[in-house]
């Protein structure tokens, strides 16, 4: 009996030591991801992490931590992160930044994970939306946001001041930037709201000017990057515009302004379709999302665009790549379609994206996103672009004054940042 005892005591401990060395093992099997992004939205955050859920469906030991970062500090917190041994599992990244990115070998490869994964259809995504993501045949990172830059519009500010809404002037053949700087004036004019905000802006991040500039067919270094074009008489024409509705008309607000279309305090806001879920609820006004107007150089397109990365020094790459191959398969990107408009052409067009997007009319997911993606140019980027932002953005202080000599200040960036440029 005592032998019998012992053996059986002596099994028992075996099941025991057995389920603690399983219960081991799980803890090491656990990965826990972490991914940055730039917003807090709560649909969106929502929307990830009822993705990430999805995900541990199939893989139980791995947690998705969505980490938002500001925008405006995005890119610099993140490479400080990236400096201090820190870095997230999985990033998105800021178009003018995917040079540093791509060509860095900061990022693991995604190609033949993603073409390795059941019904991941990587032919699908378009090769314009990819481009910018890809070196020598290799996608590094996944471009989930292709956004076109658009209008959204308060009909009601704009009826209160006596003017003729975007969609009138639309329908009239006359939707330009001569007369949608006359709009905001006049909504500027009744005193109850500013006319034009050009949203993220904020007198720091003038690339998002773009939206404007484009217009006049100005950018601000040639098509090498090595030059730069800041002084030249479109860009010069172009600022001069902007520098006329801010400090002459008054249409648009001024340095140290903060305007909120979305609350009701502009009539006019440039932006991107993800911003849709900023619409009030509760006492709303008439809007409506348009084009963006017609400049001297004619009908233009500007994209924002984000793409998605992971890192290679990640103890967990391997499992993250699967994770954005997860985020980003076809029933994946249609949820993600609600707020970023796709990569994936089969996905591009208005009958799938009005299932995503029930607050834009067939009309404006046409004329507004696919029209935009099909005509669009991706915001400017370059490499070591962080330093040649501040460049540019200490440059341009001079410009938000109300006497600046627009053409004078212009040359004045352009002496800064040409040697940047000419790396």
């Amino acid at each position: 009996m005592k032998t019998t005892h012992l053996k059986a005591s002596a099994a028992c401990a075996g099941i025991v030591l057995g389920l603690a060395a399983a219960g081991t093992a799980q803890a090491q099997d656990a990965v826990n991801l972490r991914m940055t992004i730039w917003s807090a939205n709560e649909a969106h955050l929502a929307m990830f992490n009822e993705i990430a859920e999805g995900f541990r469906q199939t893989h139980p030991n791995v947690t998705v931590a969505f980490e938002p970062i500001p925008f405006d500090s995005y890119t610099t917190t993140l490479t400080t992160q990236i400096a201090g041994g820190n870095p997230p599992d999985l990033a998105w990244i800021l178009e003018t930044s995917a040079a540093d990115f791509v060509n860095s070998g900061a990022l693991a490869p995604l190609t033949d994970t993603l073409a390795g994964l059941d019904g991941y259809e990587l032919a699908d995504l378009s090769e314009k939306a990819t481009a910018l993501w890809t070196r020598e045949g290799q996608l590094y990172a996944y471009p989930f946001s292709t956004s076109p830059f658009a209008m959204f519009v308060n009909n009601d500010l704009i009826a209160a001041a006596g003017a003729r809404t975007p969609a009138e002037l639309i329908a009239a053949g006359e939707w330009t930037w001569d007369n949608a700087f006359a709009t905001a004036k006049a909504v500027a004019d009744v005193g109850e709201a500013d006319g034009l905000v050009v949203r993220d802006f904020n007198f720091q991040v003038w690339q998002n000017l773009a939206s404007i500039w484009r217009g006049w067919g100005a950018d601000p270094w040639s098509a090498d990057g090595r030059s730069c074009t800041f002084a030249d008489p479109a860009m010069v024409d172009a600022m001069t515009a902007i520098h006329n509705a801010i400090f002459v008309d008054g249409g648009m607000p001024g340095p140290g302004e903060n305007v909120d279309f979305f609350a009701g305090d502009a009539a006019m806001t440039i932006t991107q379709i993800s911003r849709a879920s900023l619409l009030p609820k509760e006492d709303p006004f008439a809007w409506d999302l348009v084009p963006l107007p017609a400049g001297p150089a004619g009908e233009y397109g500007v994209i924002g665009q984000a793409g998605i990365g992971v890192f290679a020094n990640s103890p967990n790459a391997a499992v993250a790549a699967e994770f954005l191959g997860y985020m980003t398969n076809p029933e994946n990107s249609q949820k993600l379609a609600q707020f970023f408009p796709p990569p994936r052409e089969s996905l591009l067009n208005a009958a799938t994206l009005s299932i995503t997007n029930p607050l834009l009319s067939a009309e404006q997911l046409e004329d507004v996103v696919i029209d935009g993606i099909s005509i669009g140019v991706v915001l400017p980027g370059h490499t070591n672009f962080a330093q040649i932002q501040q460049t540019i953005r200490s440059g341009l202080d001079a410009l938000w004054v109300p006497e600046a000599d627009v053409a004078a200040v212009l040359g004045t960036v352009c002496a800064s940042v040409g040697p940047l440029l000419a790396r």
